[in-house]
């Protein structure tokens, strides 16, 4: 997985409840931090608000999303 976030321009977070113990997922973002890669969370679902250190979380939205790409 280093390798692609190594390889990528940037990386979009699902962030969800279950973000907070997902111990794959920890280490993604660890990873992107040390390639020193921009990170965008993405809140996965409406109800669902849950914020990680360290990662700005937008809501779901094609707009939201293609700013980040183009941002790159």
């Amino acid at each position: 997985m280093r390798t692609r976030i190594r390889r990528s321009h940037g990386v979009i977070v699902l962030v969800s409840k279950n973000s907070l113990t997902s111990s794959g997922q920890k280490w993604e973002i660890q990873c992107a931090k040390e390639e020193r890669k921009p990170i965008r969370g993405i809140w996965a679902y409406t109800n669902d608000r849950t914020e990680l250190s360290g990662v700005a979380t937008f809501t779901w939205s094609d707009t939201n999303i293609a700013n980040f790409i183009d941002s790159l």
